[in-house]
């Protein structure tokens, strides 16, 4: 029988190279887009929420609602749609403790709907996450601290202005400028 969990942590973290998981790469993007869009809808419309039940579950369905739409609709709104969803998942698995039987290289994906969060309490809760797994991983903390930052200045992320369809400010123009440069 296929299990579709697996198939999604063995694509995600044994069969692609980790550089690709940050890099705008048209190819990786093709690729998640081929063979997850399906099992996107599917966990959008709710149909795959049992998996949130153990901890691979629980991941696998953060990386199809967090990271997958990510590539699949690369600057569009709808990278965005399941933020919120991906939040709910991850902030229960924590709940649950699921995070703290998670290699730290998995942890980390389960943690990024906090990150990715417009909100501030969840962004301060992704702080503390982070900070839990320094040791093992420094640059994700900083990284968390960077982001951290840019939504304490701004109260969003302008770099998903364009997507969203949001004006930006004066001040978000700049600080999108200096950020390309």
């Amino acid at each position: 029988m296929r299990d579709t969990r697996h198939e999604i942590l063995h694509f995600w973290f044994i069969e692609t190279d980790p550089i690709l998981w940050f890099q705008n790469s048209p190819a990786f993007d093709g690729r998640v887009r081929e063979q997850f869009s399906v099992i996107y809808d599917m966990a959008k419309d709710g149909l795959c929420n049992p998996w949130k039940n153990d901890a691979d579950g629980a991941l696998a369905l953060c990386l199809v609602l967090d990271q997958f739409p990510r590539r699949i609709y690369r600057g569009a709104a709808a990278a965005y749609a399941t933020d919120e969803a991906a939040l709910l998942v991850a902030k229960e698995a924590v709940h649950r403790g699921f995070d703290q039987i998670l290699p730290h290289e998995q942890r980390f994906f389960l943690y990024l709907p906090f990150e990715h969060s417009e909100n501030m309490a969840d962004q301060k809760r992704n702080l503390e996450l982070f900070k839990s797994m320094e040791a093992a991983n420094p640059l994700a903390y900083r990284t968390a601290q960077r982001h951290f930052r840019t939504f304490e200045r701004f109260g969003r992320f302008p770099e998903r202005n364009e997507a969203l369809g949001r004006p930006s400010t004066e001040e978000e123009k700049r600080w999108l400028a200096e950020q390309v440069s």
